[in-house]
C-alpha cells in the first residue's frame, strides 16, 4: 500500500481535520522558524516573530472559507472585528507554540504509523476496509501530489504528537458518569395549568384616551428608521441563458471534439503481492527478498487460481492483502510507472515476473481487462446541450457584465439605457435601512418582498452600495455589484424616507393590539399568582382545570418549555406536592410537581458512551491548560503594533 501512498497523494489533508488536533491550515513547520522579516512584528514566540503579513496572509484565507460558505451572504466587513482579530491572532499564536514544541521535542512519525493513519481514513475505505483503488481515486479527484501529502501528513501529525496524548489519556470515573445519568434521566410528575393571555384579550378594552397616551409614551418604539426605494437590475445565469438554442450541428461537433470525455480509456483488473525491501538492507538481504519473490511468481504463474491465497498469505500491502492483492481498476497514469509499464504487457489472466518499484518487489495479476470504449452520441446527448448551454451562457454573461460595467456610467441617472440595451427588466425594491429591510409593522401594510427579492435586497454588498454618499445623495447609479460569481446587480435610489414617528391615525391599530396584549398577559398573570398564593396556603388545594399529569426528564420536556422545564427540574423535593409559577411571553403557567423518581439503570454501554463524550471535553480542556503552559515556557509576547492590529488600526495590505 505504501507505494500508493506515497504516488497518489492529496486528500487528506481534508481529512486531517477530523484525525488530529490542532490542523494547522495556515503554515507549515518550515514558516514557523523563519527568524528574518522587515514586516512589523505583532507577536513572538520563543524569540521568534509572527509578522503582519502571516497575519494578513491568515485573514485572507479564513475570509475566503467564510466567503465559500455564506456565498452571496458574506459581508467581509462582518468578520472583521476587534474580537475575530484578536481570537485569530492568538489562534496563530498556538499554532506557532506548538511547532516549536514539536521541533524541540524531535517528534517524527515512522513510516508503519503513516500507514495505519491512512489505511484508517473511513473516506479511503470500502465495506470498512482500505481500498487501493478507492484512495487512488480519492486522490486524484483532489489533485494531490505524493510527496507533498506525505510530507504534510506527516508534519501534521507530529505536530499533533504535542497536546493529542494529554487529550487522549483523559478519563472519567464511572461514579461520576453514574451521577450525571441519574440527573439527566430522573423522571418528575408534573401538572400544569395555564393561564393564556390570549383568553383574558376579550375582556380587554382599550379606549382612544389609552392609545394616544401610549403613542405620545412610546415614541421611539414607533420610530421607523431612515429608508429607501431602490430601483435596480440583475444580471445572473437565468439572464445570460435566456433564448439560448442548441442545434443538432452544433452537437454533433461539440461530441466529435469532445470524443475524450465520453469514453473510458483502457482498464485493467489487476491484484498484486508486495513484498518490501527495507532501505537499510545489504546485499544479502534484498536478494533473499528477491529470491522469495521469484519463488511467489512462479507459483502463482502455475496455478493463476491460488493468486489471492498467495496474496493473502504472504503480501506486505496491508491495504491490499486482505482482499487477495486486489487492487482494483487501473488506468494509465494511477501507479508508479515500473508497474504500470508491466501490468499493461499483461494479457487478461496471465502472471508477471517480478516488478521493481521504488516500494519493493512486486508479482502482478491481470484478472480482467476492458478494452477502450466511447459512448454513443444518444447517451451523452443531453449532457452535451447542457454543456453547451453553460459555455454560450458564460460567453454572454461575460460580455453583458462588460456592457453593463460601461453602460451604468454612460446615464449616471437612470438605468433605463441598461435595461433596454441587455433586455434585462428594472425592478423595485423599498424599504430598504442600512442593516436590513424595514419590518413588516414599520412597513404600515405595504407589502414585503418576494424570496427571490429579499435575496437581493438583503445582500450586505447591495445595501452598502445603496447607502454610498454618491448613490444615496446624488441618486446616480451604482457600479456593476457582485453579489456573487454569477449574479452582478446595478441600482438606484429613487427615493429617501428620512427616520420618523408615524402619525397616530396609521398605527393606531397596532397600538390597540399591543395595549390589548400587554393588559392581557398582566391579567393572566394576575389571576395565575393569586391561585398559586391559594394553593401554597390550602391543606387541601384544589387541581380542578389543571392538564393531565405528564413525566418530563432533563431530555425530554414532553409540552413544557424551556423555562418551565428549568423550573420543574429546581424545584426542592423534601416536601410533596410542591408549586411554583412562570411567567411567559404568552400567558402564566402554575406547575405543580408530585412525584420524583429515578430514571431507568443505564446500562454499561451507556455508561461507557457519556464517560468518553466527557473525558473528550475533560481532555479538551486539559490541552488548552497544557498550551497555556507552553505559551509560558516559550514567552509568548504580544508586541505593542498587536493592539493596534486588534483595534484595526494596523493592515499589511495598506503597507
Amino acid at each position: 500500500m505504501f507505494d500508493f501512498i506515497r504516488h497518489h497523494q492529496r486528500l487528506m489533508q481534508l481529512v486531517l481535520l477530523l484525525l488530529i488536533l490542532p490542523s494547522f491550515v495556515f503554515f507549515g513547520v518550515q514558516g514557523y522558524t523563519s527568524l528574518m522579516s522587515s514586516e512589523p512584528e505583532i507577536a513572538s514566540v520563543d524569540g521568534q516573530a509572527i509578522t503582519l503579513g502571516e497575519f494578513d496572509r491568515a485573514r485572507r484565507a479564513q475570509l475566503e472559507q467564510y466567503r465559500n460558505a455564506l456565498g452571496a451572504q458574506f459581508d467581509a466587513a462582518a468578520f472583521d472585528t476587534p474580537v475575530l482579530r484578536e481570537q485569530l491572532l492568538n489562534s496563530l499564536i498556538d499554532q506557532r507554540t506548538i511547532a516549536i514544541a514539536a521541533t524541540q521535542g524531535r517528534y517524527s512519525v515512522s513510516d508503519e504509523m503513516l500507514r495505519r493513519t491512512i489505511a484508517s481514513i473511513p473516506a479511503v475505505q470500502v465495506d470498512g476496509q482500505f481500498s487501493s483503488e478507492r484512495y487512488r481515486q480519492v486522490l486524484a479527484a483532489q489533485g494531490m501530489t505524493p510527496t507533498g501529502f506525505e510530507n504534510g501528513l506527516r508534519r501534521d501529525l507530529a505536530l499533533g504528537q504535542v497536546l493529542q496524548p494529554i487529550g487522549l489519556t483523559a478519563r472519567v470515573p464511572t461514579q461520576v458518569a453514574e451521577k450525571i445519568l441519574a440527573l439527566v434521566t430522573e423522571q418528575r410528575t408534573v401538572s400544569r395549568k395555564l393561564f393564556k393571555a390570549s383568553d383574558y384579550a376579550k375582556d380587554i378594552t382599550v379606549s382612544e384616551s389609552d392609545i394616544k397616551a401610549w403613542y405620545e409614551a412610546n415614541q421611539s418604539r414607533l420610530q421607523i428608521p431612515e429608508n429607501i426605494d431602490v430601483e435596480y437590475v440583475v444580471l445572473n445565469e437565468s439572464a445570460a441563458t435566456k433564448d439560448i438554442k442548441v442545434t443538432d450541428a452544433d452537437i454533433e461537433s461539440f461530441y466529435k471534439q469532445n470524443q475524450a470525455r465520453y469514453g473510458q480509456p483502457e482498464r485493467r483488473r489487476v491484484s498484486h503481492i508486495l513484498l518490501e525491501v527495507p532501505a537499510t538492507a545489504d546485499e544479502a538481504a534484498k536478494a533473499k527478498v528477491r529470491e522469495k519473490a521469484d519463488e511467489l511468481a512462479k507459483r502463482a504463474a502455475a496455478d493463476p487460481k491460488q493468486f489471492a491465497a498467495l496474496a493473502k498469505e504472504f503480501s506486505q500491502d496491508t491495504g491490499s492483502a486482505g482482499e487477495g492483492g486486489d487492487l482494483g481498476w487501473i488506468s494509465r497514469n494511477m501507479l508508479v510507472p515500473q508497474v504500470e509499464d508491466a501490468l499493461f504487457k499483461l494479457d487478461q489472466g496471465t502472471v508477471s515476473g517480478v516488478v521493481e518499484s521504488p516500494f519493493g518487489l512486486h508479482v502482478l495479476y491481470i484478472t480482467d481487462v476492458q478494452p477502450a470504449s466511447v459512448k454513443p452520441l444518444a447517451d451523452v446527448r443531453e449532457d452535451i446541450i447542457t454543456e453547451i448551454r453553460k459555455q454560450i451562457a458564460a460567453d454572454r454573461f461575460a460580455s453583458m457584465a462588460t456592457k453593463l460595467t460601461s453602460l451604468v456610467y454612460d446615464q449616471r441617472d437612470s438605468l433605463k439605457p441598461v435595461a433596454d440595451t441587455l433586455n434585462l427588466p428594472i425592478q423595485t425594491g423599498s424599504g430598504l435601512t442600512r442593516t436590513g429591510l424595514l419590518t413588516d409593522e414599520q412597513r404600515l401594510g405595504a407589502p414585503a418582498p418576494s424570496e427571490s427579492a429579499l435575496t437581493i435586497l438583503g445582500n450586505p454588498k447591495f445595501l452598502q452600495a445603496a447607502f454610498s454618499s454618491e448613490v444615496l445623495k446624488d441618486k446616480l447609479n451604482s457600479g456593476a455589484i457582485e453579489l456573487s460569481p454569477d449574479t452582478i446587480v446595478a441600482l438606484r435610489v429613487s427615493r429617501v424616507q428620512p427616520a420618523q414617528v408615524p402619525p397616530l391615525d396609521k398605527v393606531a391599530a397596532q397600538i390597540r393590539t399591543i395595549v390589548t396584549n400587554e393588559r392581557a398577559l398582566a391579567a393572566a398573570q394576575a389571576a395565575g399568582s393569586k391561585l398559586l398564593e391559594e394553593l401554597q396556603k390550602a391543606s387541601k388545594p384544589d387541581t380542578k382545570g389543571f392538564e393531565s399529569a405528564q413525566v418530563v426528564t432533563r431530555q425530554n420536556p414532553e409540552s413544557l418549555s424551556p423555562d418551565q422545564l428549568e423550573s420543574v427540574m429546581s424545584m426542592q423535593t423534601k416536601t410533596l406536592p410542591v408549586w411554583a409559577g412562570i411567567q411567559g411571553t404568552d400567558g402564566y403557567a402554575i406547575l405543580e410537581l408530585t412525584k420524583v423518581e429515578a430514571g431507568p439503570t443505564p446500562d454499561a454501554a451507556q455508561i461507557k458512551q457519556l464517560q468518553g463524550q466527557l473525558a473528550q471535553a475533560w481532555g479538551a480542556a486539559e490541552e488548552q491548560a497544557a498550551l497555556k503552559v507552553l505559551r509560558g515556557l516559550y514567552q509568548v509576547k504580544m508586541l505593542p503594533d498587536a493592539a493596534k492590529l486588534i483595534r484595526g488600526d494596523l493592515d499589511a495590505a495598506k503597507l
